[in-house]
């Protein structure tokens, strides 16, 4: 497909144009005008009445386009989906007045144009830092605990990943030993540029690509950019999928050696479905990311849910908050819920700024990320005598000397605005200055591998690149293409100070080794996007963190490590960080409980991971930031993931469909034509979530919530809170007696600004955090809770 403008114009009679080109060109002017309008707009409908077959709702949808179009062919022409399995609505190609005439009618429910940065990708040892290998190595006492066991390592649990596809000759996708397919797949696997049937086995079930959007914009993809098939030629998708569910294989490790060990995924015996949505951006390197048009996500969601999976894991978000109903990721998963389809998403890395997260609707799990206890250090040294420590996963070594040492604004060419001189950017250093010395960089405009490129382009021998006040003690590990070493924001000043001290500085930076059982961990990393949420405050969002930084998995072989264009290193396996890693561990944890578990509900199994969380490191003390501060909920909300814990919960927060409905009418939103919204909703503090979080307290509130015993059939549970400064939490009734599994008991909680507290002095809306706990001894079902006062 041509891009819409050009489509437009190639229509156009343009013979002899050039003989009185401006005569001609303004008449011309209103429909180039016009032709230039035309965008991708997605029109939703909300749910399927499921009276029509799959032709008629199809025809249903043209009658639409029919009505706004001159012509049958014109309307024909523009459609470039029509969404009619789980989803009930189209995308197509509309000028904004075609578009605004369809918003008005009747049975729509939104009409929003796609734009092509609204959704971008969000970017072992993890594991088993979970918890979830940690009985493999105690089998002797197993006494049934293990999740791994317990699920039969995910089996048969189907595994939807919405990405940039995947490398299927990677070894975490054999399929030695897997049982035949479920038959109750209805998935198929679409071939395409070097991607055919037999690519797909009995651990890959299913491939689809998805490119309409993104060619409407675009044009036709380029092939040299990327595969049009399910195939990666990025990285990024085969990373997220082995992470979620890619089989055991031992003995591998990143390039240069590092974290050498076993690589497995969260449910290595569940099935894997590709969706690929994101592609290359024209004339932009791999390094910074793809792009994903909402209408193929959309048509991916619909398919996918139609096909059989059990859970979506999508490490995709928006830039910016988009309302609910013109938000693609939260429509579709929308739809994947009410069929119980489990849906984890990333929550974004534009941290450590409050309010930036993305995929915050409460039927989607919000996935934080923080570290392991592992690190791979490689310190700087310098000619003081100074050894700073650093981490690297890059396999290049200085010989073991000390070699000049210089600040990038020092060596960077006259013309570049000092602002920027320290930045490494490309093109900004000078030759003649930087060849043969280790240069410092330093972290915020650019790609951190961007920035060794430009000091191996100059000449540098080496570079060091430190960290900002806000990425604080993250040190995200890269895999450079000369020596290097990344340090925190403290020691990046002192090495600053010993270059502006010194006439002749010096150093060497010590070659990179893996290092495991660091403390504390995990921590939150600096990037992770935080709360609250700017569109539902009253949610207390992200849900859960889990391991997103230096994360091994897969990768594609069409890519290098760092994704630079001029690298032509080719590795099988590679280190990456970002909410995308942590996602999909998420979505591997949803899928082991899936398989103990197949009748609970998505909200069962979020509720599960939630209360279950860890809140402290591994020096027992409460989880900080990349700093060493006291985190809090909103960055990691329920806490670190815990899957063995999660498989036995002993109480979950059940919330149905309609629920999420009635959420919406108390937000003011219609997703649903079908529902009709109740005259006087409840508030929307009082959806039956795992957590709670009041916006804005004045005085006082009392909310409800429902537990659903999942634990022993006689139970007794204790209440405790530990209340957010200055605020009284009461719950009602305290204890709650269940006499069997599946049995529900409500409970009230009531928040109360407690007078001469915390609200005679905070500054408005400041929010204090705090938690409470049902426990009968064995279970102890823990939720976050969030309080601000006006």
């Amino acid at each position: 497909m041509v891009s819409p403008l050009y489509s437009c114009i190639s229509t156009l009679n343009m013979e002899n144009f050039h003989s009185s080109l401006f005569l001609l060109f303004l008449p011309l002017l209103p429909l180039l005008v016009s032709c230039s309008e035309r965008q991708v707009y997605i029109v939703y409908f909300g749910e399927h009445s499921g009276e029509k077959t799959l032709q008629q709702i199809e025809e249903n949808h043209h009658s639409y386009l029919l009505s706004v179009k001159e012509t049958e062919e014109d309307a024909k022409s523009s459609l470039v989906y029509s969404y009619k399995r789980t989803i009930n609505g189209f995308a197509a190609l509309l000028t904004p007045l075609e578009a605004s005439t369809l918003s008005k009618m009747e049975e729509v429910v939104s009409v929003f144009r796609s734009h092509p940065r609204k959704y971008e990708i969000h970017t072992t040892r993890s594991w088993e830092f979970a918890g979830v290998e940690e009985a493999i190595k105690k089998s002797a006492n197993l006494k049934g605990e293990d999740i791994w066991l317990k699920s039969s390592y995910g089996k048969d649990v189907v595994v939807g990943l919405l990405d940039n596809g995947v490398w299927p000759e990677s070894k975490s996708f054999n399929d030695k030993g897997m049982a035949p397919v479920p038959k109750s797949w209805k998935g198929i696997c679409q071939t395409g540029d070097e991607f055919n049937s037999s690519n797909c086995n009995k651990k890959i079930i299913g491939a689809r690509y998805y490119i309409k959007g993104y060619e409407a914009y675009y044009g036709p993809l380029n092939r040299s950019l990327d595969y049009l098939s399910p195939r990666d030629k990025d990285g990024h998708g085969t990373h997220t999928s082995s992470t979620a569910a890619g089989r055991r294989v031992d003995d591998i490790s990143a390039l240069g050696g590092f974290a050498s060990g076993t690589a497995s995924g969260g449910a290595p015996l569940a099935r894997l479905a590709i969706y690929k949505v994101c592609w290359a951006v024209p004339g932009r390197g791999k390094e910074e990311g793809n792009t994903c048009f909402e209408e193929d996500m959309l048509a991916a969601i619909d398919d996918a849910v139609a096909d059989g999976v059990d859970v979506l894991s999508i490490s995709i978000g928006t830039s910016r908050p988009q309302p609910f109903s013109q938000d693609g990721i939260a429509i579709g998963a929308l739809h994947a819920v009410k069929r119980n389809v489990v849906v984890a998403c990333s929550a974004g890395n534009s941290g450590p700024a409050p309010s930036t997260l993305s995929n915050t609707a409460p039927w989607i799990i919000t996935v934080a990320a923080s570290s392991v206890d592992r690190i791979f250090s490689s310190p700087a040294v310098l000619g003081n005598g100074m050894k700073l420590p650093g981490q690297t996963v890059t396999p290049y070594k200085l010989r073991k000397k000390l070699y000049p040492l210089v600040y990038a604004g020092q060596v960077a060419n006259p013309d570049v605005p000092k602002n920027l001189s320290g930045q490494c950017l490309p093109g900004t250093l000078s030759s003649k200055k930087a060849k043969g010395k280790i240069v410092m960089c330093l972290r915020g405009n650019g790609t951190r591998v961007g920035k060794g490129m430009e000091v191996k382009r100059a000449g540098g021998i080496g570079f060091i690149l430190g960290n900002s006040l806000a990425n604080g003690d993250e040190l995200v590990a890269d895999a450079h293409i000369l020596p290097a070493t990344a340090v925190n924001y403290r020691n990046g000043l002192k090495i600053m100070d010993y270059i502006r001290s010194s006439k002749s500085p010096t150093a060497y930076i010590v070659p990179g080794k893996t290092v495991l059982d660091i403390k504390p961990a995990p921590f939150m990393a600096a990037f992770s996007s935080r709360g609250p949420s700017a569109l539902s405050p009253d949610i207390l969002k992200p849900d859960i963190t889990a391991p997103g930084l230096n994360i091994l998995a897969a990768w594609s072989e069409a890519s290098s490590p760092t994704k630079l264009e001029a690298d032509k290193r080719v590795v099988k396996y590679n280190i990456l960080s970002g909410t995308s890693m942590s996602c999909p561990h998420i979505g591997g944890a949803s899928a082991l409980l899936k398989a103990i578990h197949p009748r609970w509900s998505s909200a069962a199994i979020r509720s599960a991971l939630i209360t279950s969380a860890g809140l402290n490191n591994n020096q027992g003390s409460m989880i900080t930031d990349a700093s060493g501060n006291s985190a809090d909920p909103f960055q990691f909300g329920g806490g670190h993931f815990r899957p063995a814990k999660a498989a036995d919960p002993g109480l979950v927060y059940d919330a149905s469909y309609t629920d999420y409905l009635l959420y919406l009418c108390s937000i003011g939103v219609k997703i649903d034509t079908t529902f009709t919204c109740p005259k006087h909703s409840v508030g929307p503090v009082n959806l039956n979530y795992p957590s709670l979080a009041v916006p804005n307290l004045r005085d006082s509130v009392t909310v409800v919530r429902t537990v659903t015993n999942v634990g022993g059939s006689k139970s007794t549970y204790f209440v405790s809170v530990k209340p957010p400064l200055g605020i009284s939490v009461k719950i009602w009734p305290p204890i709650l007696y269940f006499n069997r599994v599946g049995e529900k008991k409500s409970f009230t909680i009531t928040v109360k600004v407690v007078v001469g507290g915390i609200a005679g002095t905070a500054e408005k809306q400041k929010y204090g955090f705090g938690w409470y706990t049902w426990s009968d001894g064995i279970h102890s079902v823990r939720s976050p809770m969030a309080v601000s006062v006006a």
